[in-house]
């Protein structure tokens, strides 16, 4: 089956402007049963069905545990005008509006899946982040993002128009992952044959192909591109994130249960439109690739673990 033939528009409803989440286009692409946004910009390659999105919900939770219950590592002070990239279901922009009572914050995406209801000081808008921003330059405090891989084309551009929307001394934060998954097993770490090392390379195949890279958290590029643009104070965090509850480390253990039911139930998700639409699989090569990596995350001897790259970085004072 064809590209074009496995993929079905649903138009939800019909609005007049794409300036906010309530007056914006509600329009889907159904392939094999999971729901995509069909954005006229960018052809977002994971779903935005409620499957998956009850599994950001899951990353957001981990991170935060992760994260020591801190909303960011940058160290920044009581920011008021703040911009989330890539929103997705704005769960970080809400608990920063909740947070902060007095801070404006911006959350923007391409796809309107946010909650109707949120904090007064927060809002949702309809954007790509790849066209250039219509902010004012010098604008924001603080410019967050996280998990875009194999959403942007241009990570150089992405980084360049945060600097110029920060107010000088304000503080950009991109925090990624490294989709590598690797085990403290070292019979599966070693195994050149085993499925981690077949899933990853073929993501990073449809990176390749769609001109978007899924490689973004690893070799030190965030930071490099960083420092490019011209930020200082670059710091560089890593983070490993276990696949279940095997740490013996009791944060970590909370981290990886959590991690594990985001895996499990995101990885046909992940699968459907990479391998089948980009890379010309059928359904039920999908289906064995998926249910493959599931097996070996569910197995306990796998030992299985990630890594999460954040890089912080601010804009200088006028004259630094």
């Amino acid at each position: 089956m064809t590209a074009e033939a496995a993929v079905e528009p649903i138009q939800v409803s019909l609005y007049g402007s794409t300036q906010s989440v309530t007056a914006s286009i509600y329009e889907y692409r159904d392939v094999h049963g999971r729901l995509y946004q069909a954005s006229k910009t960018t052809e977002y390659i994971f779903p935005v069905d409620e499957q998956h999105l009850q599994g950001y919900d899951l990353a957001h939770e981990y991170m935060l545990i992760l994260f020591s219950n801190k909303f960011h590592l940058a160290p920044i002070s009581n920011p008021q005008t703040i911009l989330d990239i890539g929103t997705g279901t704005g769960n970080w922009a809400i608990d920063m509006a909740t947070e902060i009572p007095s801070a404006s914050v911006i959350g923007t995406d391409i796809s309107a899946v946010q909650p109707t209801f949120a904090p007064p000081n927060v809002s949702f808008q309809i954007d790509d982040a790849q066209l250039d921003w219509t902010f004012e330059p010098n604008h924001f405090d603080f410019i967050h993002c996280r998990f875009l891989y194999g959403g942007i084309d241009d990570w150089a551009k992405l980084y360049r128009q945060a600097y110029t929307h920060l107010k000088p001394g304000g503080w950009f934060q991109n925090v990624e992952i490294d989709i590598e998954t690797l085990s403290e097993n070292p019979k599966v770490q070693n195994d050149q044959n085993h499925v981690f090392k077949t899933w990853c390379q073929l993501f990073w195949a449809v990176g390749d192909k769609t001109g978007r890279t899924m490689r973004i958290g690893r070799d030190g590029t965030m930071e490099r591109l960083m420092k490019e643009q011209g930020f200082t104070e670059v710091v560089h965090k890593s983070y490993k994130v276990p696949i279940g509850a095997w740490a013996k480390d009791r944060k970590l253990k909370q981290v990886g249960l959590l991690n594990w039911h985001y895996i499990d139930q995101s990885l046909d998700g992940f699968a459907v439109y990479p391998m089948g639409q980009v890379l010309g699989w059928s359904r039920e090569e999908v289906g064995e690739l998926v249910d493959r990596m599931r097996r070996a995350i569910r197995d306990v001897r796998s030992l299985s673990y990630y890594t999460v790259k954040v890089v912080y970085g601010r804009k200088p004072e006028a004259g630094q």
